[in-house]
């Protein structure tokens, strides 16, 4: 699935998966960009992110993380649909309205049919959140 680039806003020139509702609309919306360092993906806290601790909703930042693993595995998908058939995460901090939650990470492995990826969350350098997990590559059907 190819992702659109955002036209406007904070994350303008920023990719996203504008189809994926869950993701783009209900969780988000996320966004990530490639540089020398691979991909960084990032969303900007609103209140709709919250728990009622006042930091952000640990399955929101389970969402995003899930979110890092495609676009970090983004290039070695080969243009392929995938699911997640693992993941694990550690919550270390939470994020708070206003915060730019970021997520850096890599592919550990990319073969056939199965991708390894780890990454890391944080907000300005502290980490936030730790997650590894395993894409699935799904076959086009003719």
């Amino acid at each position: 699935m190819l992702p659109t680039l955002e036209d406007e806003g904070e994350f303008a020139g920023w990719k996203t998966w504008k189809n994926e509702a869950f993701e783009h609309i209900s969780a988000g919306p996320f966004y990530f960009t490639e540089d020398e360092k691979g991909a960084r993906c990032a969303f900007r806290v609103r209140p709709k992110h919250l728990n009622a601790g006042g930091v952000v909703h640990g399955g929101c930042m389970m969402t995003f993380a899930d979110y890092a693993l495609f676009a970090i595995a983004h290039n070695d998908m080969n243009g392929l649909h995938g699911v997640t058939v693992s993941f694990a995460a550690e919550f270390i901090r939470g994020p708070v309205v206003g915060d730019l939650v970021e997520a850096r990470g890599e592919v550990l492995r990319a073969g056939g049919s199965l991708v390894f990826v780890r990454g890391i969350i944080s907000v300005d350098g502290n980490i936030c959140l730790n997650f590894s997990g395993t894409i699935k590559k799904l076959r086009r059907r003719i």
